[in-house]
């Protein structure tokens, strides 16, 4: 295929600003993004069909507050009733929610709650997304980290005692191609029990391949599950292709990974439809592949370098604090990750409630952790980070945290024979 994309952008020429123009002004300029692109293989699922059905029918104002005490009263919760939780109807109901999915969370992960890092090795990408901060069009620093830098971080971030990494990069398959993640998975398997990816999705043989590597599990984050929306919001590059993603977490269980994670970035479209369609997505294909480890996460907005071409839709706490609670009594046996985009206040509440995993010692740029964890300065260039970050604790902070507040820490639960 034809090579389009900027990879870094720098200072960008008169022609690289005139696409860009096009782009964000000239609809027909962008390619159908629900179009497969060369190479992209298709599995012909029904998951996609069936979630968007439901999503599109879905009309929150519909729901009563009979509706949600009925849904509170069941024993089990129907699809129905998870569509009334989810509804402004409920948001008058929280307490009680809260209490319930509390309830199904000590029934089913006890008091435990899972600790695990990020860690990005690159920030080139040949995505223009606009409301992210790695762009191909932000005119950031950007840089691929070498094996014996990833190795480097993976040791001071091991030496934290942390057992659970999530290796993370730029969609950019020039810059960081399937083999090169796959030696960051062999050398992350020396130094963590619990290797996780989130990368560019990418077909079945090649998720079996960074299993073999030493992947165990793969997050994508569909970002918006309404398509239209999505258009809009992703102009260029593989990222736009919307039924290619949505299909990443199946190929990555056909491709023999233990779990899959699915996110929606709330505050991109309408985030009760989104969060319909986030569950649903575990939903379905749990009935499918009923022995995969599945998890949920639910990110808002945050701030990011140049991002003055979108608002966020309001989703408060308060609205947040109610997904989960559904997403909990809706999908009792599903992890739930709450992520550093939200403050500790508001993370060391939901741990005791509805979330399952959080991350410690975070950091969304490249190359900077011994700075941060040691607080000696890094010898080597550092690339911009993604996005800001609310709650910046350490990962011996928050262990003390979760702890104090009369949870279990988990640093890992698997075990190879």
């Amino acid at each position: 295929m034809e090579n389009e994309f900027l990879v870094d952008s720098q200072y960008l020429s008169k022609e690289a600003l005139e696409k860009k123009h096009r782009l964000e002004h000239d609809p027909s300029s962008r390619k159908n993004h629900m179009e497969y692109l060369p190479g992209m293989e298709q599995i012909h699922s029904d998951i996609c069909e069936r979630v968007l059905s439901q999503m599109n029918s879905y009309d929150p104002s519909e729901y009563t507050a009979r509706d949600v005490q009925a849904a509170l009263e069941h024993e089990t919760c129907s699809l129905r009733d998870f569509k009334a939780l989810l509804s402004p109807a409920a948001e008058p109901f929280l307490e009680q929610m809260a209490k319930k999915a509390q309830r199904e969370t000590q029934k089913h992960f006890g008091n435990n709650v899972y600790l695990f890092t990020p860690l990005y090795i690159a920030n080139y990408c040949e995505n223009y997304c606009i409301y992210c901060g790695f762009n191909c069009y932000n005119h950031i620093r950007r840089m691929k980290l070498s094996m014996e830098q990833i190795e480097h971080e993976m040791q001071v971030i091991a030496q934290s005692g942390m057992e659970e990494i999530l290796i993370l990069t730029g969609e950019s398959r020039a810059q960081s191609d399937v083999e090169y993640i796959g030696q960051a998975c062999r050398l992350a398997r020396r130094y963590f029990r619990m290797v996780g990816l989130e990368i560019y999705p990418v077909n079945t043989d090649e998720y079996r391949y960074l299993h073999e590597c030493g992947a165990d599990y793969v997050t994508v984050f569909q970002e918006t599950y309404d398509t239209d929306k999505y258009e809009t919001l992703h102009l260029m590059g593989h990222k736009r292709v919307w039924p290619y993603r949505f299909d990443a977490q199946e190929r990555a269980l056909m491709g023999g990974m233990r779990g899959v994670a699915f996110s929606a970035l709330l505050g991109l479209s309408n985030f009760r439809k989104d969060a319909l369609a986030s569950a649903l997505h575990v939903y379905y294909l749990q009935r499918k592949y009923p022995w995969a480890e599945m998890s949920l996460s639910c990110p808002r907005l945050r701030p990011i370098l140049n991002n003055e071409k979108i608002n966020p839709l309001d989703v408060g706490e308060k609205q947040l604090c109610q997904i989960l609670c559904a997403y909990r009594i809706f999908l009792p046996f599903v992890g739930i990750t709450v992520s550093s985009r939200e403050s500790a206040e508001f993370r060391n509440g939901i741990v005791k409630i509805a979330a399952t995993k959080v991350s410690a010692g975070v950091s969304t740029g490249i190359g900077d952790h011994e700075s941060k964890y040691t607080g000696k300065e890094s010898d080597g260039p550092m690339g911009d980070e993604q996005f800001e970050i609310c709650d910046g604790r350490s990962f011996e902070r928050m262990y003390r945290d979760i702890a104090g507040e009369g949870l279990q820490p988990v640093l890992n639960d698997y075990l190879y024979v």
